[in-house]
Formats: structure tokens, C-alpha cells, sequence
């Protein structure tokens, strides 16, 4: 009888162990995610700063806009690059 209950014991406490190190796993790939996220977030605030920037009209900043919702950053970057090789050119 007691080394019935010391086995559950023992299965109860790796049960727990096991349960406790699957959380902190969460916990690290949540810190992980997080911090992607925040960097996600700050290169867009950079983006969208440098599309007021560079763009001299609404129609421009518009047309960036659109595609860095629909098409993502890099095309968005290679739009603005344009726009300034557009102006340079200009001048």
C-alpha cells in the first residue's frame, strides 16, 4: 500500500515538474515573441516617419502607405527610394 502511494506521489510530483517546465518554455517563447513584436513595431514607426519625410505629396504618401499594408516593408522602402531618386533627379 505505501509504495502504491509513494508511485502516485512521485507521479503527481513529475506531473508538476513536467507541467512547470512546459510553462516556463511559454513564459521564454512569450519574452521571444514580445520582443519581436515590439521591434516589429518600432521599425514600422520609423517607416511611417520616413514616408512623411521623404514624401512631398499627400498622393505620395498615400501610394507608401498602401503598399506597406498590402505589399510589406522592403517593397514600401523601395517605393521611397524611388521617390527620392524621382526628386534628386528633379533637382
Amino acid at each position: 500500500m505505501a509504495l502504491t502511494l509513494d508511485n502516485r506521489s512521485q507521479n503527481k510530483e513529475s506531473s508538476l515538474t513536467q507541467a512547470l517546465r512546459q510553462i516556463q518554455q511559454l513564459n521564454s517563447k512569450i519574452a521571444v515573441l514580445e520582443q519581436q513584436h515590439q521591434d516589429y513595431v518600432q521599425k514600422q514607426q520609423n517607416l511611417i516617419s520616413a514616408i512623411a519625410e521623404i514624401c512631398v505629396s499627400p498622393m505620395q504618401e498615400i501610394e507608401a502607405l498602401r503598399i506597406l499594408i498590402h505589399r510589406g516593408e522592403a517593397a514600401c522602402r523601395r517605393y521611397l527610394r524611388s521617390v527620392l531618386v524621382k526628386q534628386k533627379k528633379a533637382f
